[in-house]
């Protein structure tokens, strides 16, 4: 049994389809998965969520929203403006756990950044992961902009006592600029060291057979795939 805690540097990096690939790959393997999403935002009442891609992609049928709110906002400013009870990470903390003593591996999808706050305390999704002792895995931008918040989501792992179960790119541009890249090897100077893997952009709107394959190829063997990193940083990197 294992817990995986995916979080990213920023909203909109690619967490929901990067935790469908994991589980794709982990669901085709025979395992036991179970996925859960403490706090849904911006979603409301019958619409479809992040859980719903994620069973989409992967076929995972063991799924767990532990509340939703309306507003796309962090779960604890969400929770505040709806008038709705915060997300218990305590409570989640506890779920996990016992859904962990049942299934070979219980996948927790954060909502936006490490540090973003899921109740007036300021309970994050880093605080999760130290109470269930889980690795966390990062999912970072492409371009610009991602070694800073990439570095400082690393800075806070560490300092918090954390394990980095690896950096994986989210969504890999089909036609790459210089940043894009430069940005490989940075990102594995920075601490991502071998890169996790990296998926490429359009993956979410695959059906869930080609998703598989592309999974499979976009993460890295300690995620259940074959990415090669050292290759990809050799096909992607400009010559000095």
């Amino acid at each position: 049994m294992s817990v995986l805690v995916v979080t990213g540097t920023d909203t909109g990096v690619g967490k929901t389809v990067v935790t469908a690939a994991i589980v794709a790959l982990a669901v085709g393997r025979g395992a036991s998965v179970a996925v859960v999403k403490p706090a849904q935002t911006g979603v409301g009442e019958g619409e479809a969520g992040d859980l719903d891609e994620v069973i989409r992609l992967s076929g995972v049928t063991t799924t767990f929203e532990f509340a939703r709110f309306p507003d796309p906002l962090s779960p604890a400013a969400a929770a505040r403006v709806s008038g709705l009870p915060p997300v218990s990470l305590t409570s989640a903390a506890a779920r996990i756990g016992a859904l962990a003593e049942s299934h070979r591996l219980v996948v927790v999808e954060g909502a936006g950044g490490l540090l973003v706050r899921f109740d007036e305390e300021g309970a994050t999704i880093a605080d999760l992961a130290h109470a269930l002792q889980a690795p966390v895995l990062v999912v970072a931008r492409a371009g610009l902009g991602t070694l800073n918040h990439t570095a400082l989501t690393l800075e806070v792992l560490a300092l918090r006592g954390l394990a980095l179960a690896g950096v994986v790119i989210g969504s890999w541009p089909r036609e790459p600029g210089l940043a894009e890249r430069c940005n490989v090897a940075d990102l594995e100077m920075l601490g991502a060291r071998p890169l996790a893997g990296a998926l490429p952009e359009g993956a979410g709107a695959l059906d869930s057979g080609d998703f598989r394959t592309v999974a499979h190829g976009g993460l890295a063997p300690v995620l259940g795939g074959g990415f090669d990193a050292a290759k990809f940083r050799a096909e992607v990197t400009p010559p000095r």
